[in-house]
Formats: structure tokens, C-alpha cells, sequence
């Protein structure tokens, strides 16, 4: 990026949320915030028109201790607490949803449900080197026929003498051909039983483990989308995660993983109402700023009213989590609000630049192109109404 457009991020914080932050928690924002203006921003653009995750940033990332921030020091990561863990996701985002899904998945359906349901020789072994990026992982749990509903898995794990043979088909996989270690989950008896489910660490390199990319996206461009292929791929007895079972398992995992998107929106929104504002104030029409024009004050005005409502949203659902008092519906509320918000500013936001809305170098139509995806992954925005319905009606629409 060139121009005043590229200038640092100053930050959007209208009712002084910075007051209810820690000094750490804002030194960690900060110190991610500069990372991203220094090294994602000059690069993304072009990694998004040429489809391509851009690999080299994995060390820099893995130095500032993103990848687990809010798992233990004992296995590698930085202990940081959940409010600094959402706010680390805000600022990759704001950068790239594709960079923020890396660190998502490496960190909350990667080294989590190895912490949450491995052993002690399993965390040991894989997470010190998940968190230094010399590991990268993937989370197979999505087939090409079930999505919403991963009950109906079609993914089996067969004991045998001398450990599992695992087959089946998993489709989105972020990480899934770059990957060196993914967590599959497979089910283990009969397929009507969902407590058969169980997690699996599976090397890539393992005969019989395959991954495609999925060509043709037009969304999430800049970050690696695969189809994972499992034909009798044989592991050891303790590639299985021992405290996994039931769908459980892997539906915490994803709770996991939506707190960071409900985060990490608040930052893409960020990103559009920020350029937005700036191109406001410099776009001169009919003699004056656009930025003068009731129209668009208007539309800057609902965009930063959505953003600050959102940003309450998820520091408080950063707090519960912290207090360990959080609900998996409450979950489901803030990424679900805060994926459509940040859909929706990324809308206005490219409307307001007008024509060059769509050109490469400004980032709002990227985001917007991103969020569509992010609307649907972990969840579809319908689905997580269905799970916070049942919750206040105490009925089930499934």
C-alpha cells in the first residue's frame, strides 16, 4: 500500500475501552497492531490477487507468541488471558480473516484440543513445537456432505492390534495442504453413535493422507483451503487424543475457535471504517471532502456505532471466558453479531470509496469478499440463531 491510506492504524476506540483494558493487554494489541502494519500489510494484497497464504510471515509470528497465546507457559505458550488472546485475533484480522484463520486454527482446533484431551506426552511432544510455527496444523472435522450437522461424520477409526486405521474424506480445511499434523476426527463405532466420536493426531506425512487445494475461491484468498483425503491410514494406539469422546469434543474445540472470529470481526471492521473515514477526508467532489456530505457522515456514523457496540461485546465475552463463567450460546451470540456487523461495514465502506472500492490497493472489498466465508465457517450465521434460540426459548428448532 502507498499514499495516506497506508498510514499507521491509529485505532478505533470512541467511548475510551482503552480504560478497561490492562497495560498488558494493551501492550499486546499495540505490539501486534505495529506487526501487522510493518510486515502484513505491504504483503497481503498482492498474496490475496495471487492466491497464495504468505509463508514467510509463520516466523514473525511465532516470535511474538501468537500461536496459543492463551495456553500454558509449561508447554511453550505465552499464558497470556483471554481478553489479550481476542485482541491478538482483532489485529490479524484487521490485517487478512485468511491470516487470522492460520493463527486460529493452529492455536484453538489445533494445539487446544491437544491440550484439552491429550496426554501429558501428547502436549510435550507437539505443542512446544505448534507454538514456534516449526509444527503447522490443521483441524479435520468438516466433510463435504456434513457440515452443519458433523454427527452424521462418515469418517471412521478402526482399532486394530497395533493402534487405528482411519478412512474418510474432510472438506475446508484451512492449513490442510501445508500442514504437518492434523487432528481428525473420526468416529469409532457404530455411525449412528455420536459418542463414538473421537479425536486422532495424524501426520501428514502418514501413507494414505492426501490434501488438495480447493481451487476457484473467490474469498479467503490469501489463506490455504484444502480437501483431506484418508485411505487406510494406519497410526500407532496413541495417535488418539484419550480424553476426547463424543461430539463434545470437537463442538468445544469450535467454541474455541468462534470466540477469536468474534474478535477477530471487530478488527476487519475496524480496517473498513478506518479507510473509510480516511478517504472521506481527502476525496474531494463537487469543491469539498465527501466527508462534509450528510450521506456519508451518516454511513460513518451507523459504522462506528456498530463497531463500538461490538467491541463491549466481545471484551465482555473476554472476561467471562477469563472467569471461566462463559456459555457456548453466549459464543454463538457474539460471533454471530459481530460477523455481521463487520460484513455489513465492509459493505458501506466499499460503497463510500466509491469505484476505486474495488481496486486491490484499498482493502475494503477484500474484507468484505473475506467475511462472506467467515459469515458461513465455524457455524453458519443461521445455525448459531438456531443454538442461541433454543437456549432463551428452552426449545429446540433441530
Amino acid at each position: 500500500m502507498t499514499g495516506a491510506l497506508a498510514d499507521r492504524f491509529a485505532g478505533v476506540d470512541f467511548m475510551g475501552l482503552d480504560t478497561l483494558l490492562s497495560e498488558e493487554e494493551r501492550a499486546v494489541r499495540d505490539t501486534v497492531r505495529i506487526w501487522v502494519d510493518e510486515h502484513l500489510m505491504p504483503v497481503i494484497g498482492r498474496a490475496y490477487v495471487e492466491g497464495r497464504f504468505p509463508r514467510q510471515l509463520i516466523p514473525g509470528m511465532a516470535e511474538l507468541g501468537l500461536f496459543g497465546a492463551n495456553l500454558p507457559e509449561e508447554y511453550g505458550c505465552a499464558g497470556l488471558n483471554n481478553v489479550a488472546y481476542g485482541l491478538i485475533m482483532q489485529e490479524l484480522e484487521r490485517g487478512d480473516s485468511g491470516i487470522r484463520s492460520f493463527a486460529s486454527v493452529q492455536g484453538a482446533l489445533v494445539m487446544y484440543p491437544i491440550h484439552a484431551f491429550g496426554s501429558e506426552d501428547q502436549k510435550r511432544r507437539w505443542l512446544p513445537r505448534l507454538a514456534t510455527g516449526a509444527e503447522i496444523g490443521c483441524f479435520g472435522l468438516t466433510e463435504p456432505d456434513f457440515g452443519s450437522n458433523p454427527a452424521g461424520m462418515l469418517t471412521t477409526a478402526r482399532q486394530t492390534a497395533d493402534g487405528w486405521v482411519l478412512n474418510g474424506t474432510k472438506m475446508w480445511i484451512t492449513n490442510g495442504s501445508q500442514a504437518s499434523v492434523a487432528i481428525v476426527w473420526a468416529k469409532t463405532g457404530a455411525m449412528d453413535d455420536t459418542r463414538a466420536i473421537r479425536g486422532f493426531i495424524v501426520p501428514t506425512s502418514t501413507p494414505g493422507y492426501t490434501a488438495k487445494d480447493q481451487e476457484g475461491k473467490l474469498s479467503l484468498r490469501a489463506s490455504d483451503t484444502s480437501e483431506i483425503h484418508l485411505e487406510d491410514v494406519r497410526l500407532p494406539a496413541d495417535a488418539v487424543l484419550p480424553q476426547s469422546g463424543g461430539l463434545k469434543s470437537p463442538l468445544k474445540c469450535l467454541s474455541q475457535a468462534r470466540f477469536g472470529i468474534a474478535w477477530g470481526a471487530v478488527g476487519a471492521a475496524m480496517a473498513c471504517y478506518d479507510e473509510a473515514l480516511r478517504y472521506a477526508r481527502q476525496r474531494v467532489m463537487f469543491a469539498r471532502p465527501i466527508a462534509g456530505t450528510q450521506i456519508q457522515q451518516v454511513r460513518l456514523v451507523d459504522m462506528l456505532t456498530e463497531i463500538t457496540k461490538a467491541q463491549l461485546l466481545a471484551l465482555q465475552l473476554g472476561r467471562l471466558k477469563d472467569a471461566e463463567t462463559v456459555t457456548p450460546e453466549q459464543i454463538s451470540l457474539a460471533k454471530r453479531n459481530n460477523v455481521n456487523m463487520a460484513t455489513e461495514c465492509a459493505r458501506e465502506s466499499r460503497r463510500l470509496l466509491g469505484a476505486n472500492g474495488i481496486l486491490v490497493e484499498y482493502h475494503s472489498m477484500r474484507h468484505l469478499a473475506n467475511l462472506e466465508s467467515v459469515y458461513t465457517y465455524e457455524g453458519t450465521h443461521d445455525m448459531h440463531s438456531l443454538i442461541v434460540g433454543q437456549a432463551i426459548t428452552g426449545l429446540s428448532a433441530f
